[in-house]
């Protein structure tokens, strides 16, 4: 066990908005501490690079002041094109061996310059007494792009502690809430990526991250529709009815939300070829993207599996006089990777 002093804050830097994520430890469970969020201009963060890191250091900056945090040590994710995630296979051997292979044989796996990012490994220990070779999963994220967030967070006073990637923030909070046994695909649906985790036995066995998110939705009915970027959120989480335009809605939702389907078919499909006797048993969907109206009753339809959304705080408590418990429950799925990245407690 450890002190709700060791736990970092969890700040998860997406293209639309900032999450901010306070936990402490009380006993053998986490309690909600604060929480909140705010909206960053289109454009600052793509693909997880920050293109206006000034703007994003004040979005945080200003989080935090608002929610009365006066922790320093924050942790944050990455996702996109700057991180590779890589499960391969190799000899056993102890870890010092294993970094020092890795290391000289990197290139091989990893496509980029090997002086260009930094590199971690984490044994899976899948290996047994008559096969003696185990699987390890890589991950690889360009030094440009984790330096330029620990720059930004820098110049505010935050000091960055742990790095993680977006699938295995939302892997550390799903599995403090649910059974390690279970084999279920983690899908979370930001504003313009999906990633997809799944999980085995455990394990990661299946992680990838897809360039499409809610915002083409939201887009491609204010296009349609003629609306304004608010008429178009409400018409999509369902909050508001789309009238006489309801036809073209539902032709909207029809093309994009096929396109993430397909997606998830093809990382489903994947792990059934390479696990066919271990069945999924559910999908879980967090992310805003995960609130469209409809989309969780679509899903378990083309893919024959029960589908949840997933709220991180289930089994957390809070000070009710503090914090709405409605509102906990409905931001749920919007913090389900601050809140993965909260749980850590702080390497330095």
């Amino acid at each position: 066990m450890f002190s709700s002093a060791q736990l970092v804050v969890g700040v998860d830097i997406g293209s639309h908005s900032v999450k901010v994520c306070q936990l402490k430890r009380t006993d053998k469970a986490y309690s909600v501490v604060s929480l909140g969020s705010a909206v960053l201009p289109e454009g600052a963060v793509d693909d997880g690079a920050l293109n206006e890191p000034e703007v994003v250091a004040a979005a945080i900056s200003n989080l935090f002041k608002n929610l009365k945090i006066k922790k320093k040590k924050v942790g944050f994710s990455i996702s996109g094109y700057s991180v590779i995630v890589k499960k391969v296979n190799l000899a056993v051997m102890n870890e010092k061996d294993m970094e020092a292979h890795i290391m000289s044989e990197a290139e091989q796996y990893i496509p980029f310059d090997i002086q260009d990012v930094y590199l971690d490994f984490q044994d899976l220990k899948t290996n047994t007494p008559d096969h003696e070779r185990t699987d390890v999963m890589l991950v690889a994220a360009k030094k440009e792009i984790v330096d330029d967030y620990l720059e930004m967070l820098d110049s505010i006073g935050l000091q960055a502690t742990i790095v993680d990637v977006d699938g295995f923030a939302l892997e550390n909070t799903y599995e403090y809430n649910s059974p390690k046994s279970e084999n279920v695909a983690l899908i979370d649906i930001g504003a313009s990526k999906m990633n997809i985790n799944i999980i085995s036995s455990g394990m990661s066995v299946v992680a990838r991250d897809i360039v499409v998110g809610s915002r083409q939705l939201t887009e491609q009915i204010m296009s349609q529709l003629d609306l304004d970027f608010d008429e178009a959120e409400a018409i999509k989480l369902g909050a508001q009815s789309a009238g006489e335009q309801q036809q073209e809605l539902e032709e909207i939702f029809s093309s994009v939300c096929t396109q993430w389907v397909l997606e998830i078919k093809k990382a489903i499909d994947l792990y059934r070829s390479n696990y066919p006797d271990a069945p999924l048993v559910k999908l879980v969907l967090s992310g805003g993207g995960s609130k469209v109206s409809g989309l969780a009753d679509y899903l378990s339809q083309e893919t024959g599996i029960e589908v949840i959304q997933f709220n991180p705080f289930a089994k957390m408590t809070s000070n009710r006089r503090k914090i709405d418990p409605e509102y906990l429950k409905n931001v749920g799925p919007e913090m389900a990777i601050a809140s993965g990245i909260a749980i850590r407690p702080s390497v330095i």
